[in-house]
């Protein structure tokens, strides 16, 4: 995968992250609270952050010591 593909598909997780990060802020806020619907944007949201990771990752150049 090259690194423009790569740093576009890092730019679109974050974005997803920070609206997920609003929408639980929001829901968590406001009663009733539905408490399954919050444990899966929760998921996401950690799945998500596992991919920013994986990404980032792969930016990072290998460095042979």
């Amino acid at each position: 995968m090259d690194e423009a593909l790569t740093r576009a598909r890092l730019g679109a997780a974050r974005e997803a992250h920070r609206d997920l990060d609003a929408t639980i802020a929001a829901l968590a806020g406001a009663p009733p609270i539905d408490q399954l619907g919050l444990a899966r944007l929760k998921k996401r949201k950690l799945s998500l952050r596992d991919e920013i990771a994986m990404l980032e990752g792969q930016l990072i150049p290998d460095i042979i010591a």
